[in-house]
């Protein structure tokens, strides 16, 4: 599997199960439907477990480009893949969009609420403030980005520091923060935190039809654009400046 198939699955992968909790709890008449947002953050983070047990053997699973661009300014990956990288990001983000519509596309039609549809594609605030909104973006993916720098595998102490191998398992510690970052700072914006989240399957919303359709709302699509770019910025200067 090369690095550009990796990333494009395992973000696939990351909004087919992410953004179809989302259908399943907001959407009308499903089996899930009013569920909560306990089941939505928990579903997020096995989301990334499985995205990142695809993907992290062949690409390393940045499934994000403020990863991407975090570890780039870091100097931990190069620059020159980082177009790659984003291109197969925002390309699985839209083919995950369009599976959710495929699998749930009888309760979007039966959905009434137009807001409720786009949610299941992307973010929204929940009170909309361009600045408290982008601040929440930018706060919510440094802690990701900033705390992925310090996620390192076990080792043996000794005179070499032998790894021990996790195999699956070495991708609990980001599905564990991702769950955190939902529980404690998702309330406000819906902590999309990953700009390829939001605009790949906001692109498909405007493309797929659906009954009672709203706009795409893309006066607020900057917002989880720029703001987890900020903030993978600064947390690479911070680790930067610490390390």
């Amino acid at each position: 599997m090369t690095d550009f198939t990796a990333e494009f699955i395992g973000t696939m992968v990351l909004i087919l199960l992410g953004n179809g909790v989302v259908a399943n709890v907001v959407l009308h008449g499903t089996k899930g439907n009013n569920s909560g947002w306990i089941v939505i953050t928990i579903s997020w983070a096995l989301a990334v477990f499985t995205a990142v047990v695809i993907a992290g053997p062949y690409s390393g699973a940045h499934i994000n480009p403020a990863v991407t661009l975090g570890l780039a300014i870091a100097g931990k990956f190069s620059w020159g893949l980082v177009p790659l990288f984003l291109g197969a990001q925002l390309l699985g983000a839209m083919a995950g969009g369009l599976l959710v519509w495929a699998m749930y596309k009888n309760h979007f039609d039966a959905t009434k609420d137009s807001l409720l549809q786009l949610a299941a594609f992307s973010t929204g605030p929940a009170i909309r403030n361009n600045i408290s909104n982008i601040f929440s973006e930018i706060v919510g993916t440094f802690i990701l980005i900033f705390v992925i720098f310090y996620v390192t595998n076990p080792v043996i102490p000794g005179e070499q520091e032998t790894p021990i191998g996790l195999g699956s398992l070495g991708a609990v510690p980001v599905s564990l923060l991702v769950f955190a970052i939902g529980l404690s700072l998702g309330g406000t914006t819906g902590y999309a935190i990953n700009p390829a989240r939001d605009l790949g399957p906001r692109i498909v919303h405007s493309l797929v039809p659906i009954k009672n359709k709203c706009k795409s709302d893309w006066s607020y699509a900057w917002i989880p654009i720029v703001g987890p770019i900020i903030g993978a910025s600064l947390a690479a200067f911070l680790y930067l400046i610490l390390s």
